[in-house]
């Protein structure tokens, strides 16, 4: 039986953890053309505190980006010596591109008690996964394959072959949703709807009571 002491014990240290931050490391997959960018942008509008990782990648810069806002563009060079210095989480290639993420950034906006958001393709977000298990990870979705590749062929960023293996990695991308926590729909026209159910999710599981901080 528990004793009167032990009982204190416990609801101190509960109030306590409750009163302290508890920041999650949050996973926004997906496949391409699933509006990852909108999500980010929309929850950045929310004025919700939150530290986005910005990707390294050696692909070319397209003409709407931003170096160091959307992602850090790269030559192979330098980031072959991110590799060779360790200086990232994880990385893989991508469409014949390198993409990864820069655990420094990372585990100082844990530590400051910011939640992080990532947003990475499907198969990063296995790795994050397997080195994180207790990361937060959300699957976005168009609201069916059809629109999925409706809005790849609107991009018109890529060449007709590299549009056709973009739309064949996106769907078999889609089967892979059961790996997640969370799935999230992307509707056309709803926006502000799936970035609120992206920050229910980041609310509700920072106040889970099997809640645990993330190690790096």
């Amino acid at each position: 039986m528990i004793s009167v002491q032990e009982r204190d014990h416990e609801i101190e240290a509960l109030y306590n953890s409750l009163n302290a931050p508890r920041p999650v490391l949050v996973v926004l997959s997906g496949p391409s053309g699933v509006g990852k960018d909108s999500i980010i942008q929309g929850l950045k509008r929310t004025n919700y505190p939150f530290y986005f990782v910005i990707t390294a990648t050696t692909r070319p810069k397209r003409p709407n980006e931003i170096d160091g806002v959307d992602y850090h563009f790269v030559t192979v060079g330098e980031f072959a010596e991110m590799i060779e210095n360790e200086e990232l989480l994880e990385y893989a290639v991508v469409y014949g591109d390198y993409k990864g993420i820069p655990k420094k950034h990372v585990r100082e906006a844990l530590a400051s008690g910011m939640d992080v958001i990532m947003r990475i393709d499907v198969q990063g977000a296995a790795t994050i996964r397997s080195l994180v298990p207790n990361a937060v990870t959300i699957f976005l979705t168009a609201e069916s394959e059809e629109e999925l590749v409706r809005r790849l062929r609107l991009r018109k960023t890529e060449e007709p072959d590299q549009l056709k293996m973009r739309i064949v990695t996106a769907r078999r991308e889609l089967r892979r949703f059961t790996e997640f926590d969370y799935i999230v729909i992307n509707r056309e026209e709803q926006l502000d709807e799936a970035v609120s159910e992206v920050l229910s999710i980041i609310r509700a599981e920072k106040s889970r009571v099997d809640w645990t901080p993330v190690i790096l």
